[in-house]
C-alpha cells in the first residue's frame, strides 16, 4: 500500500498538532477533508487522522503506526466508502469493520468506538443498493458487539424529498460533502453522544 504513504507520513506530522487528543478521527479523504473538524468538536480536543482515498483495508494496516503515543478517550472512525468503489463486495467491508474493532479494542481497551455511516453519495449513486447493504450488515454486527460500539447513521439525514444524494451536501465533484454536509455530521454525532452518554473520561 505505499501509494498512501505520503498522506500517512502528513497523518504521523499532524500527531503534533494537540497535545493529548481525547477524540480521534480516522479514516477517509470524508475526514480528511474535514475543514473545520477542530472548530466544530473543540471541546473533545479532537485529532483529524484521515487520510485520502483510505479503505477500510488501509485502515488496518496503517493503525498500529498512525495510534503510537495516542490514548484517545473516544474513537470515531468513517471507512468503507472507498472499498465498495473499488469493487469490494460489503461482505469483505463487513470482514475488514470486524478486524479494525479486534485491533482497536487490543490497542486502546473499551473506549467508546462510534462507526459513521457510509453515505450515500452522488458520484456512487451506482452502487446505491451495495452501500445500503453495507450499512446495514455492519449495524447489525454491531448490535453483536461489546456495547461502546456505535453506530452513527448518516445515511438518511443526506438524502433528499426524492431519496437521491442532497446537492446541497456536496461538492460539485459528487464525492465529497462540503461545510453543509459537515454541519449534518457534526449534529448527528454530538447529539448521538449526548444521547447515548458518551463522554470524555
Amino acid at each position: 500500500m505505499f501509494w498512501y504513504e505520503q498522506d500517512v507520513q502528513g497523518v504521523e506530522k499532524c500527531k503534533t498538532l494537540v497535545e493529548n487528543p481525547k477524540i480521534l478521527f480516522y479514516g477517509s479523504s470524508s475526514i480528511r477533508l474535514w475543514d473545520n473538524l477542530y472548530r466544530d468538536f473543540g471541546e473533545y480536543k479532537p485529532l483529524n487522522m484521515g487520510f485520502g482515498g483510505s479503505t477500510l483495508a488501509a485502515c488496518i494496516v496503517y493503525l498500529e503506526r498512525l495510534m503510537v503515543g495516542l490514548n484517545p478517550d473516544i474513537f470515531i472512525l468513517y471507512a468503507g466508502d472507498n472499498d465498495l468503489g473499488d469493487g469490494r463486495h460489503p461482505e469483505e467491508v463487513l470482514i475488514f469493520f470486524k478486524q479494525i474493532i479486534i485491533d482497536l479494542r487490543k490497542r486502546f481497551g473499551n473506549i467508546p468506538i462510534l462507526y459513521i455511516s457510509i453515505k450515500p453519495s452522488i458520484a456512487r449513486f451506482n452502487i446505491i443498493d451495495q452501500i445500503r447493504f453495507t450499512n446495514k450488515i455492519i449495524s447489525s454486527e454491531i448490535k453483536k458487539m461489546d456495547n461502546n460500539v456505535y453506530f452513527v447513521d448518516i445515511f438518511e439525514k443526506m438524502l433528499d424529498a426524492n431519496r437521491f444524494p442532497n446537492r446541497l451536501l456536496f461538492q460539485s465533484e459528487g464525492l465529497h460533502i462540503n461545510d453543509k454536509g459537515y454541519a449534518i455530521w457534526t449534529e448527528t454525532i454530538k447529539n448521538f453522544m449526548i444521547e447515548h452518554k458518551i463522554n470524555l473520561r
